[in-house]
């Protein structure tokens, strides 16, 4: 039995899965890489933990089924979008890879936006800069460790990374360089208009091509190392939002995804290149060949359900773990317990800045109307409800776009409570449905191999073979009227609290070290 393999080297770890020509789930392994935090707003990965987790999973999905790696007849790659690996000459890494939620870029977003000019970074990247992207992480570099940029020769996203250590080549696709600030995203090549005003150059860059182009091909090295068959072909793949898009089947006009994972992204194809004007949302290329998506992302949606459920159900976690149970079952049925709107608190999901609609690296998580009355019940549902909020801003500027909204399909690990599903569709207004596979990033970029290595003809014919809409929730008509005008509550909240964020990041500067 010939399959496809697809790696998805997310945040909090690696997933390899195979599916076999009809699309069809074969196997599937993850396994967690370590996270580092060395100072407030930083977020740094160690690359070789990626390689790791990479041959780890590889070698179990074989080991599991028993399929010899002369029988996976392509690869696709995906990646948590923006981070940077910093490379020397002799392929080596220079220092921790910087992840996408790093916020410690600010200065150097100004800087470029300054040096390039809002309206050419418009023209040219359809995106502002922002402190997750991969340019200014460059720029950072520059200015704060001057002995690290002068060796540095390449710079690559994570899963191009993974891809120079199977194939040896530095190569990326439209979809992930997208997230750089460094791509002309409308003509899906290097923007040399911006690359040469911020004094950086091509030749630290990798090859850019579609996402369902072979790349190269499995080198003997890494064939041993996992199991593969040295020559199997690599596809380009996708950043995790276009490739997890792929594997919930966005890829036509009309429907839409509604993911929240550690972040929250609702995604929209286009047909068309087409962009807010305010560039609150991201204009991207998609992992379809000649096409674009468009996205708002929230930061911190599931991240602020686990905050949660890390800071303050210990109880939680304790009895979750003798029952052999998930936490997030317990926190969620409490939350049930409390009534529509936790009877005045909102919660607002900034823990760690914005990007939609808000582009604020210094926005922060904040609870609004909290009375001795309120319990862990009300804390749990204000969470879940302030995170449906926030997509909701995602959706209304997508939609004032003139994208068309004709169905949402629900993805990402809150999907898994449908309970929080149901919650979305009330806040939003627009029914959430239900597909046959939640396998995410690792799935869409194994259909994308398919694609590469002719078992399906475009990436719109496999994701019709491989996914069908199971059910759908509709919104409570009760529901939507309470959080229509609660939404509007929701909104008012940053704008009045903006200036405060501000002065606090400053208080954070300046406050004393201690002894």
């Amino acid at each position: 039995m010939s399959c496809l393999m697809g790696i998805d080297i997310g945040t909090s770890g690696t997933r390899t899965l195979l599916i076999d020509e009809a699309g069809k789930l074969v196997a599937s392994a993850t396994a967690e890489h370590p996270l580092s935090l060395p100072a407030p707003g930083w977020a740094e990965q160690n690359p070789a933990d990626w390689v790791a987790t990479t041959i780890e999973t590889v070698r179990r999905v074989l080991a599991e089924t028993g399929i010899p790696g002369a029988q996976i007849k392509g690869v696709g790659l995906s990646g948590q979008m923006h981070g940077s690996v910093f490379l020397d000459a002799k392929d080596e890494v220079i220092r921790p890879a910087i992840l996408w939620c790093d916020q410690r870029t600010f200065k150097q977003c100004e800087w470029i936006t300054s040096k390039v000019g809002r309206e050419t970074l418009k023209a040219e990247i359809c995106n502002p800069v922002l402190t997750g992207f991969t340019a200014p992480k460059i720029i950072w570099l520059r200015d704060n460790e001057p002995a690290n940029f002068e060796r540095l020769r390449k710079v690559l996203l994570p899963k191009d990374y993974i891809r120079l250590v199977m194939t040896g080549e530095y190569v990326t696709e439209v979809s992930d360089a997208s997230g750089m600030a460094l791509l002309n995203v409308p003509e899906r090549r290097w923007s040399d208009v911006v690359i040469e005003k911020i004094g950086l150059s091509k030749d630290m860059l990798a090859t850019v091509v579609e996402s369902p182009e072979v790349t190269g091909r499995v080198s003997a090295r890494f064939a041993e190392a996992t199991g593969l068959t040295e020559g199997t072909p690599v596809v380009g793949g996708g950043g995790d939002q276009a490739a997890g898009a792929v594997g919930n089947g966005i890829v036509e006009a009309g429907v839409i995804s509604s993911t929240v994972g550690t972040s929250g992204v609702v995604f929209a194809h286009l047909e068309e290149l087409a962009m807010d004007d305010e560039m609150r949302t991201h204009t991207f290329c998609h992992a379809v060949p000649g096409k674009w998506h468009v996205m708002g992302v929230m930061l911190a949606a599931g991240g602020s359900l686990q905050w949660y459920r890390n800071k303050l159900c210990s109880d939680e976690m304790a009895v979750a773990s003798l029952w052999g149970n998930e936490p997030y079952v317990l926190i969620v049925s409490e939350a049930a317990e409390a009534p529509v709107g936790s009877e005045g608190l909102i919660f607002l999901p900034y823990l760690s800045g914005e990007r939609t609609p808000y582009p604020n690296p210094n926005a922060r998580g904040v609870f609004c109307g909290l009375s001795l009355r309120h319990d862990k019940r009300h804390l749990a549902r204000a969470v879940m409800e302030g995170v449906s909020y926030g997509l909701r801003d995602s959706f209304e500027i997508i939609e004032s776009m003139g994208v068309d909204i004709t169905q949402v399909r629900a993805s990402g690990g809150g999907a898994r409570s449908e309970y929080w599903v149901q919650m979305q569709a009330d806040v939003t207004g627009r029914p959430h449905s239900y597909i046959n596979v939640d396998e995410g990033p690792a799935f869409g970029v194994a259909l994308l191999a398919g694609v590469g290595t002719g078992v399906w003809k475009s990436v719109p014919e496999a994701c019709r073979a491989a996914i069908q809409v199971e059910r759908t929730l509709d919104p409570n008509p009760e529901n939507l009227a309470f959080y229509n005008r609660g939404y509007l509550v929701y909104q008012s909240l940053y704008q009045k609290l903006e200036d405060s964020f501000d002065e606090l990041a400053e208080l954070v500067e300046l406050a004393p070290t201690p002894e």
